[in-house]
């Protein structure tokens, strides 16, 4: 057995508003390294992903009206 041990990883703890403006900035593709950074430390990686596909599911869903609504 090892004498060394780990910590635990800290629980990372971010709001599901500083999520939502991440999955944001990273749509528009405008984003500082330092804030990037930053929300690698305090936002949880589930979390994103989730967000981030309803994003995409809205986005979708939004063209395909616009698409409809100029057609029709």
């Amino acid at each position: 057995m090892s004498a060394c041990t780990t910590m635990p990883e800290q629980q990372r703890r971010g709001s599901v508003l500083q999520t939502v403006k991440a999955v944001a900035w990273a749509f528009l593709g405008i984003r500082k390294n330092s804030a990037y950074q930053e929300d690698l430390g305090k936002l949880n990686p589930l979390h994103i992903i989730v967000v981030a596909l309803v994003a995409v599911a809205l986005f979708v869903g939004g063209l395909i009206a616009l698409v409809n609504w100029v057609v029709g």
